[in-house]
């Protein structure tokens, strides 16, 4: 009986490889030039060279490869941890794939699986992207939900880390900008969530209960639009309304959006953190 089981291990184990070799066999289908040749060398294809020769243009060739990916994630700002590959169809016309990519940018996780469809038809070819899945942290689905749900109907994968990349430098503005005034003014400042959380707070001892809330989030619509909403929130008890006019800080969120609008986001934050100080030397 356990001889049975070893030789039924060794099959699969031997189906496996077939399978693996098969694989690599479909990598050459996508690539040029001496990648191509030095792949179909490996696969037993065809001879191209002395393996020496074939070694190092395959070297020669990963190094370039690696070279032109730090410079797409120079400019796109996009990391790519892993990257797998299952072929579901293949023959001399069409390559069907399986991807599974995951990666990061900045503090933002992904993972995205999709179809690539690879059409050949003489000298021409033409690929096509077919059920995109996107999976993300649950924290950022709120920002991104609706937008995530129309590029997977879309499987518009420029669309989706272009807008990624874009929500990313908007979160690190905030990140950047929280963490410089709680720094520079750490008796004000407080940041409940962490540096990357959408709420800063405002407050002073010599004032309990009385607490200013700047809430600043980066919303995302369907069509990929990222816009920062930054808003002043007031809690002023009772008893605090005696140091201030009732009427100034009813309108202290009207005032604080023309300040946004004429100032900016960190020159209109910073000013309410001079009020809130009620110190002259700052």
């Amino acid at each position: 009986m356990e001889e049975v089981e070893v030789l039924e291990a060794e099959i699969d184990r031997l189906r496996a490889e077939v399978a693996e070799l098969q694989n690599l066999k479909d990598m050459t289908f996508n690539f040029r030039g001496q990648m191509q040749d030095a792949l179909s060398y490996v696969c037993g294809q065809k001879q191209v060279g002395s393996k020496e020769e074939v070694e190092s243009r395959l070297k020669e060739e990963v190094e370039e490869l690696e070279e032109d990916l730090k410079r797409q994630t120079q400019m796109n700002g996009i990391s790519l941890n892993s990257c797998t590959t299952k072929t579901l169809q293949s023959s001399s016309r069409k390559l069907v794939q399986q991807l599974s990519v995951s990666g990061h940018c900045s503090e933002l996780v992904f993972q995205v699986e999709f179809q690539l469809s690879d059409f050949r038809q003489g000298q021409r070819s033409e690929r096509t992207i077919s059920d995109l899945n996107v999976v993300m942290d649950a924290g950022d689905l709120s920002s991104l939900g609706s937008f995530l749900s129309g590029v997977e109907e879309s499987s518009d994968l420029l669309l989706l880390f272009r807008t990624l990349r874009t929500f990313s430098d908007r979160c690190d503005d905030r990140l950047r900008t929280f963490r410089h005034f709680q720094e520079k003014y750490p008796s004000v400042v407080s940041l409940p969530g962490g540096c990357r959380s959408e709420v800063m707070t405002l407050n002073r001892p010599e004032l309990p209960g009385c607490v200013l809330s700047i809430h600043w989030s980066v919303e995302v619509s369907r069509e990929g639009g990222v816009t920062p909403k930054i808003n002043l929130l007031t809690k002023i008890p009772e008893r605090a309304l005696q140091l201030f006019p009732s009427q100034a800080v009813g309108g202290a969120a009207e005032a604080f959006q023309s300040m946004l609008r004429i100032l900016g986001p960190e020159a209109a934050v910073e000013s309410v953190i001079r009020a809130v100080s009620l110190s002259q030397d700052m």
